[in-house]
């Protein structure tokens, strides 16, 4: 049973139905004196959840952004065109090879 708190701010009792394979993971979290409840066990886990799907929101809103600045550049006309994929493919290796290879020179310094 976990707490949850009543749209007065009064304290309930909250069932959570596990699969078997969560609830024997839940224990084995217990037993290995990590956690001292089950309760404990469940917060962390809805915590992580809520930090990933923070993460989440941040990524695809950094995408977002990312896909705007490139709509704008096509725009503007700055743009390449490649004749094949392989050519497209070539150059994306060779400017990542050259990003690598200017960090570590960097790193050397």
């Amino acid at each position: 049973m976990l707490t949850n708190r009543n749209r007065e701010g009064e304290s309930d009792e909250m069932n959570v139905s596990l699969t078997p394979e969560l609830e024997n993971l839940v224990n084995e979290k217990v037993a290995s004196g990590f956690y001292t409840s089950a309760s404990e066990v469940v917060r962390e886990a809805l915590r992580l959840l809520f930090e990933q799907e923070e993460v989440r929101r941040l990524r695809i809103e950094e995408l977002r952004r990312e896909v705007e600045i490139g709509k704008d550049e096509i725009k503007q006309g700055r743009y390449q065109d490649y004749r094949s994929a392989d050519d497209l493919i070539n150059d994306i290796r060779a400017r990542g090879q050259a990003r690598v290879k200017a960090r570590r020179k960097s790193k050397r310094k």
